[in-house]
């Protein structure tokens, strides 16, 4: 019988690429997990890894095997889901992850929801960038995750976790007001080619943010000269005003810019939506924050 943690161990090291990686994921030294995936070479009776010097590949029967864990890992999932729901109340920690523009609009009325309909859960939120919410998710740090892409560079689909969409925005660009831009009218038109020569403001280099303020360049035809990084969109929205730079905001984080900036739309659309580990969908802690998440959204689109 093969064991279900040492699955999970060869499941990681498909996702995570090193045991190194998969070791800092569950707490582990590199040695424990080596130990573990040999033991479950071993109940494999074929082999399951390659070794090039210090580091390690899956072999075919590996990837297979991975595949196959993934499908008893979902199993898992449901079969916890089916227990829970066999209680009479809700209790215990849910982990929620999402990305700041997300936690006032959104997150924040479905906490109040789920505090004043299940006072027994333990509401833990995780502020985090949505390219680190797969790993979070699978690692179990997390347990529910607002995340997001843009449709001019979708994520590419996760075969453990599921999302299930919120909202899609609208994308601006940023400028300094009294900069006029060419593109920026008709309605419709894209002003982003009459920047190549202005001074960007992006997010740190690994996020989302960082990527698509390139990706929309790129489809311009130049690549932006960043002069300023900076995660939190009011700063951002703060140095446009000052004029150092012009930026791309989604419409969350846009909603009250400040004095000496001005928003001009573009085709780009920014997609939220929330994550869970596949499997877990009839948890009723997920479900229940899910629901929580669908209502605060619907209340800020109504609003």
């Amino acid at each position: 019988m093969l064991d279900v943690r040492r699955l999970r161990l060869l499941r990681d090291l498909a996702h995570l690429g090193t045991i190194a990686a998969v070791a800092r994921a569950h707490t582990y030294t590199p040695s424990a997990v080596s130990q573990q995936l040999a033991a479950l070479e071993r109940e494999a009776g074929v082999p399951l890894l390659e070794r090039t010097g210090r580091r390690v590949t899956l072999t075919p029967a590996a990837t297979l095997l991975a595949r196959h864990a993934e499908t008893v890992l979902t199993a898992l999932e449901e079969a916890d889901a089916a227990l829970v729901a066999a209680r009479a109340q809700l209790s215990g920690p849910l982990r929620i992850g999402a990305f700041p523009t997300a936690v006032r609009p959104l997150l924040a009325g479905a906490l109040a929801t789920l505090g004043r309909e299940h006072p027994g859960l333990e509401l833990r939120v995780t502020e985090l960038d949505p390219v680190a919410a797969p790993d979070a998710l699978r690692e179990r740090r997390l347990d529910v995750a607002v995340v997001h892409d843009y449709d001019i560079m979708p994520v590419a689909p996760d075969a453990t976790v599921d999302t299930l969409p919120l909202l899609e925005e609208t994308v601006y660009l940023a400028v300094p007001r009294g900069i006029d831009l060419p593109g920026s009218d008709p309605p419709g038109g894209d002003p982003v080619g009459g920047t190549r020569e202005l001074p960007w403001i992006a997010g740190s280099a690994g996020t989302a943010c960082h990527a698509v303020a390139l990706q929309v360049c790129r489809a311009a035809g130049f690549t932006p000269l960043v002069r300023h990084h900076a995660d939190d969109f009011a700063a951002v929205l703060a140095l446009v005003a000052a004029g150092q730079g012009v930026a791309v905001v989604p419409q969350l984080a846009a909603g009250r810019p400040p004095d000496g900036v001005r928003l001009i739309p573009l085709a780009a659309r920014r997609r939220t939506g929330v994550a869970y580990r596949r499997g877990s969908a009839t948890h009723p802690a997920v479900a229940a924050c899910v629901a929580a998440l669908r209502a605060s959204t619907r209340s800020y689109l109504d609003g």
